[in-house]
């Protein structure tokens, strides 16, 4: 009958796949390496480029005249030193390794982090700490993104420096001025770092090819 002829096909098939020695498995996955962390690393560049626009038009606000005023270009204080400066020569950055440029970066917004954060509990309104806080998160999350960059390339993290970078706090201003010129230096160089560091993973992410999906065979049994 019908019934019985698909019985025992059925039962000759499962007898014949319980004989049957293990068949190689297809794996499929999705390989993220250098290339996903180093496109996540500029995506969350341009954010925070995009976020600080924002942030340094309501600080220098907050600050008043005539660190508002857009023709205002102050000269680099002796004490703004303390804080990283992009104003390296074009050509010299390009002329740095891979490795050299990403540690540099690294180290630098681990230390324009500290400034910031300082910055964060002096501010006198709720508002203002409230998106200083928010870019200090997104800001600790690039540090930690570009330090997923350099794991993926190989790289070793650059050691820290001797002892935690000095806040402005411990070296007062002054005078109120002074105080506003340190923090108007802080969001320029912040501002400089980011443009920058964009134009650098953007190059970084054309060298190093995107994610791809492979298919794995696993031999078992053979």
């Amino acid at each position: 009958s019908p019934t019985g002829d698909s019985w025992g096909i059925f039962t000759f098939l499962c007898a014949a796949l319980c004989n049957l020695p293990a068949l190689p498995a297809l794996n499929c996955s999705e390989e993220l390496g250098a290339g996903q962390s180093i496109q996540q690393t500029y995506d969350l560049t341009r954010y925070l480029e995009h976020q600080l626009r924002t942030l340094a038009g309501t600080y220098l606000n907050y600050l008043g005249p005539p660190f508002n005023e857009p023709d205002f270009n102050p000269p680099r204080l002796a004490r703004a030193e303390r804080v990283p400066s992009a104003t390296v020569d074009l050509d010299l950055w390009r002329g740095l390794t891979d490795n050299a440029r990403l540690a540099a970066n690294y180290r630098a917004y681990s230390r324009l982090l500290c400034y910031l954060r300082v910055l964060d509990g002096q501010v006198g309104t709720a508002e203002l700490r409230h998106r200083l806080a928010h870019f200090c998160a997104s800001l600790q999350g690039l540090v930690l993104s570009i330090g997923g960059v350099m794991s993926s390339l190989g790289y070793p993290l650059p050691a820290g420096p001797a002892g935690p970078p000095a806040p402005p706090g411990m070296h007062a201003a002054p005078n109120d001025f002074l105080k506003k010129m340190d923090d108007f230096w802080l969001l320029k160089e912040l501002q400089t770092w980011l443009w920058r560091s964009a134009k650098d993973f953007n190059r970084l992410k054309k060298k190093v090819p995107p994610a791809v999906v492979t298919l794995r065979l696993e031999a078992r049994g053979f």
